[in-house]
């Protein structure tokens, strides 16, 4: 994006990026799953599930945000538009997506619904969108008892797996956008009958205003009407209230043909609900109980309300499709003329110009196998679509829940993020998963954008900002973890992520990097490292205790909670995290040092506490409390009892392998640009030979003269591989396990009170109720830690180049450069979502339909973790966020090797 040669999307983003045109105004920034969020949660007992239910959604007004299906809103999530659909045979409208709560899944929260993200140019100028519609009546009862009745070592119980899709009796109902300018919509549904015989299908747009006039600090109330249109249905909508009305304007929604306008209010319906009378006679469901029950009196015959639908009734013949085309645009009829005269010219531009844009992201060699590209391109697009407006007053919340600032603890009800007051959203967020992870989650998010700078760097720089705000940032410096607990602890991964994009965008621009961007972020992840160094080295003696760092059920106790023994646990995991965190402010520094000498002395100080933290894990002598051990050439977490025991917790797992990431190279003659702190790290490392005689020697030049930083030396980085390269332990077909397989045959007891607490290696699903039980670490293939180990196999390459080979697999006799070994791990990572030679994808396992129906099999989701042994999915199944790190990896294959 250098230079004058711009594709039309590239240009559209210097726009938005120079404030010319708001083209990121409009997006996908409508959740899929509002209900049943910590937001809408005002139960006494905190169970957000149980507060604000599903069955609750069509009637109750949510406070917070708004959800639909496949549906796009503006950036503050005034005006939403979304598609509901009904059969004839469904108890509702499907309105929303449908999935199992905490406590009715066997293994936690689970969407129940077939979608695909399928395209999205990142100004949304272009989008697609897939939802399969059964013809019969979706089974929501038997969905909900039949995995209510399974265990934990038990499948799920999935929504094919009730025989809905046989005959392939369901319609594949397409949404498309594009843009014909920033505040321009064109939306185009595209219904496809796949069943044997001709069906028929409601299809109803929604157009609708979040409700921002029934709370407390609301404004006036916003208008839909119907306007005479010539040969077409028109909307109008417009707000009232001078603060809205001046963030999103006048709307008008045009449909292709005369339709009825079912019109109601986005008010709760408090007699079915609550059994107290309604302030209007058309409330939120209205347009459902018309629809599906019939209730003509549900919907305003005024056609004026906050929430509308024009109602299509089609028949589609077997194998055919219909197609239903609207336009959403700030244009008035008295402008417009005719609204569809463009409209497919429109379209037709804008795809072609959203594959000129991905042509040019996409590498050749990518492209040279469709199948992969095919991948990258939906791992993008779905990154793209789980952008979400989120909006949540913290203070003001807390508030409604009757808890104040200045209250005294005895006081204070339990409240989730009580301490959090400060916290103010109301933004566009890079979401895991608009279903199942509805919030933003820190150390997600920081995976999230090394995908999607490659798309949109503008972006990736904001999002990374946007956690390091006051609003964000709590004043401690910590940073917000996720919605459930704001202040659990992610990794400190945000560091990393910074300098991972700052030079992604200095090699686009020959060179030249964002150094106010750089200078701003430093600042922030100072604070935050303070906080790590103040709340999470309990001893003082730089070991981390941390939590349980995103790592959930990994280990032998419940890392978020007082340990069952009392002591504390120094965590490998957490210590190593620390090591990458200063090493990565070491190199922000530098490079800041460059630039200004100010930063000269920072630069000192995080070379001093790598040093310390990373000297720590393995002090001298043979002691015994140390994460390091000499026998197992393994790190492990240490128990500290209250008696000042120290108990190894030998686990093989991700624990032990996280210390290979925090590596650092630096070119030789960076520190004959800084000569204060090169003095002053060699005369450091002069009087303290205790930090470096277990760990690598920063003095010892490698390939190139360069210098490496590194918590192991040659001997530990081989043993630690020989154990991570063996297919019999932490190597599957499909990426670098959780946990070791040793531990199929060995599981790690340990006893304490009278009661056994065990780690086995469980390849899928969670068998363990920790963290709800749809988590699991005990096993399965994760991609943001192999993301991890990969890209350190290669900054470790860099120093040792072919100087140092390893066995892999271990005991196959093969020896490859340590780029190589990475190489092979990538591919196994991508070879979860490829045609293997049968053409089955591995992230399907079983699932006949998704691996040979011609209508299923190019479809791919991106889920939160993946089978140890076969590769299948599992968890949620839309986490493009940090599994959409797969664009990233099949990116750098596809580039020339330097």
């Amino acid at each position: 994006m250098v230079g004058a040669n711009y594709s039309a999307e590239e240009l559209r983003l210097k726009e938005a990026r120079e404030n010319k045109a708001p083209w990121k105004q409009w997006g996908p920034y409508l959740s899929e799953r509002q209900w049943g969020t910590v937001r809408e949660d005002y139960s006494s007992n905190g169970n957000a599930w149980d507060y604000f239910s599903h069955d609750q959604s069509r009637s109750r007004a949510y406070r917070w945000g708004e959800d639909g299906l496949g549906g796009i809103t503006d950036d503050s999530n005034l005006l939403c538009f979304a598609l509901a659909l009904w059969n004839g045979k469904d108890p509702i409208l499907k309105e929303r997506l449908f999935g199992l709560t905490n406590s009715e899944g066997n293994h936690g929260e689970d969407v129940k619904e077939y979608y695909f993200y399928l395209d999205s140019t990142p100004t949304h100028s272009y989008m697609k969108y897939l939802y399969k519609y059964p013809q019969a009546a979706y089974p929501y009862v038997d969905l909900i008892n039949t995995n209510r009745q399974r265990n934990k070592y038990e499948l799920e119980y999935e929504l094919l797996d009730t025989g809905i899709f046989d005959q392939n009796r369901y319609f594949d109902v397409f949404v498309e956008y594009a843009k014909a300018s920033a505040t321009d919509i064109l939306i185009k549904i595209n219904v496809c009958n796949r069943g044997p015989e001709a069906a028929d299908i409601h299809i109803l747009p929604t157009l609708w205003f979040r409700n921002t006039w029934s709370w407390e600090d609301g404004g006036s109330k916003p208008i839909l009407k119907k306007l005479e249109g010539s040969g077409v249905s028109v909307v109008q909508a417009y707000h009232t209230d001078q603060l809205f009305k001046k963030k999103i304007g006048e709307y008008y929604l045009y449909c292709d043909r005369v339709v009825p306008l079912l019109f109601t209010e986005n008010e709760t319906n408090n007699q079915r609900l609550f059994n107290s009378s309604n302030a209007s006679s058309y409330v939120k469901d209205g347009i459902n109980n018309y629809v599906v029950n019939g209730q003509k009196n549900a919907v305003n015959p005024e056609d004026i309300g906050t929430k509308v639908s024009p109602y299509y009734q089609i028949t589609v013949g077997a194998g055919e499709s219909q197609v239903i085309k609207l336009r959403l645009t700030h244009t008035s009829p008295e402008q417009i003329g005719n609204a569809f005269s463009d409209y497919d010219t429109i379209f037709a531009t804008r795809l072609q110009e959203a594959d000129e844009f991905y042509n040019r992201v996409i590498p050749d060699a990518v492209k040279a196998e469709p199948d992969k590209a095919n991948v990258m391109r939906q791992a993008l697009a779905g990154m793209l679509w789980s952008k979400q407006y989120f909006y949540y007053d913290l203070n003001q919340w807390l508030k409604e829940h009757h808890i104040t600032p200045w209250m005294s603890p005895e006081q204070k009800l339990p409240v989730r993020n009580s301490e959090w007051f400060h916290m103010y959203t109301n933004q566009v967020i890079s979401m895991p998963d608009k279903w199942e992870y509805p919030w933003f989650a820190a150390w997600d998010l920081a995976f999230h954008m090394i995908p999607l700078s490659l798309v949109d760097p503008d972006f990736a720089k904001s999002q990374l900002k946007l956690m390091l705000e006051e609003d964000y940032l709590h004043p401690n410096g910590q940073i917000p973890a996720y919605e459930w607990n704001f202040g659990d602890v992610n990794p400190p991964v945000h560091a990393w992520a910074t300098w991972e994009i700052y030079n992604q965008d200095k090699q686009r621009n020959n060179g030249v990097g964002d150094i106010n961007f750089l200078k701003y972020a430093f600042s922030k992840l100072l604070m935050n490292f303070t906080w790590w160094v103040n709340r999470k080295d309990e001893g003082g003696n730089n070991v981390f205790e941390g939590g349980f760092l995103g790592l959930d059920n990994i280990g032998v106790f419940d890392r978020s909670s007082p340990l069952p023994t009392g002591g504390r646990l120094e965590q490998a995991d957490g210590t190593a995290w620390m090591v990458f965190f200063s090493q990565r402010m070491l190199q922000i520094s530098i490079e800041l040092a460059l630039q200004d000498p100010l930063y000269e002395d920072m630069a000192i100080k995080f070379f001093e506490h790598t040093y310390f933290i990373a000297g720590a894990m393995d002090r001298i002598g043979d002691n015994q409390d140390e994460l390091w051990d000499e026998e197992d050439g393994f790190f492990y977490d240490v128990l500290r009892l209250p008696n000042g025991q120290a108990i190894r917790l030998k686990v093989r797992s991700m624990v032990g392998l996280l210390p290979l990431m925090a590596v650092t190279i630096f070119p030789n003659d960076v520190f004959k640009k800084l000569p204060k702190f090169y003095k002053r790290t060699q005369s450091f490392l002069m009087r303290h030979p205790e930090l470096t005689i277990n760990t690598h020697r920063f003095l010892k030049e490698g390939h190139n003269g360069q210098l490496m930083l590194a918590i192991v030396n040659d001997l530990k980085l081989k043993r630690i591989l020989s154990r991570m390269l063996d297919e019999t332990e932490f190597l599957s077909d499909y990426g670098i396990r959780a946990l070791s397989r040793y531990h199929k045959d060995h599981p790690y007891r340990f006893y304490h009170a009278g009661q056994e607490y065990k780690v086995e290696y469980i390849p899928g699903d969670s068998t363990s109720g920790m963290f709800g039980g749809n988590s699991n670490w005990r096993g399965p293939i994760w991609m943001p830690v192999n993301f991890l180990l990969v890209r350190a196999l290669i900054q470790l390459y860099s120093y040792y180049n072919n100087a140092l080979t390893v066995e892999c697999p271990t005991g196959s006799g093969q020896y490859k450069t340590l780029l190589e070994v990475a190489e092979e791990i990538e591919h196994r990572l991508i070879r979860i979502f490829l045609q293997d030679q049968s053409g089955a994808r591995p992230v399907y396992g079983g699932a006949e339909k998704f691996q040979n129906d011609p209508y299923w099999k190019d479809l791919i989701l991106f889920y939160e973790y993946f089978h140890g042994d076969n590769g299948a999915g599992i968890g949620a199944n839309h986490q493009t966020g940090w599994t959409g790190c797969v664009a990233e990896l099949i990116h750098s294959t596809g580039l020339p090797k330097s």
